[in-house]
């Protein structure tokens, strides 16, 4: 796995063995940072499921001013922190190790990046309710084609799909007049 753009592009990714972690496919993380360009400068940038960290670290790579990392799985939060360690960003990063509908209220970002576990499609619902309640300016999930989500979840409404093989990207802002 390689970081795909901006100041740390081409550096290599440390990632688990096995299927622990399903990591975002390289060609839609760039699609992904192509979209979010105009906004990820200065931004605060949320990781929700990192996995080895993959997305916030692009993000990381490509302006964002700061990069939080959530991951319930002990040995993935310490690959992230080996990764940050690699990249000699830790300063610019946290990674808070733990369930993420748990950890996710007590952090304010500007971007929101959720990829729940597929195999648990209950997840998106409940991160993307959570979230409504005090919206970001951006969140986008990477979800299964298999799972159709709502248009709305309280103020948050989906403004836009990327498909790319069997990954969907739905983005989300919060709107004013909900």
């Amino acid at each position: 796995m390689r970081v795909t753009g901006g100041e740390f592009r081409s550096r290599r990714l440390k990632t688990l063995p096995g299927r622990a972690t399903r990591p975002t496919p390289d060609r839609l993380r760039e699609t992904l940072f192509d979209i979010l360009a105009p906004e990820i400068v200065g931004a605060t940038f949320l990781d929700a499921y990192a996995g080895c960290g993959a997305v916030g670290i692009e993000a990381l790579s490509r302006g964002a001013a700061r990069a939080i990392f959530i991951e319930r799985s002990r040995a993935a939060a310490a690959l992230i922190r080996e990764n940050l360690a690699a990249l000699g960003i830790q300063d610019r990063a946290e990674v808070v190790h733990g369930e993420t509908l748990k950890r996710l209220p007590r952090y304010a970002a500007d971007i929101v990046f959720l990829d729940p576990p597929y195999q648990e499609p209950r997840e998106c619902e409940a991160a993307l309710r959570l979230l409504a309640e005090a919206p970001p300016r951006l969140v986008v999930i990477q979800h299964s084609c298999r799972q159709e989500l709502s248009a709305q979840y309280g103020r948050l409404r989906k403004v836009r799909t990327l498909r790319q093989g069997d990954n969907i990207l739905s983005f989300y802002r919060a709107d004013p007049g909900a």
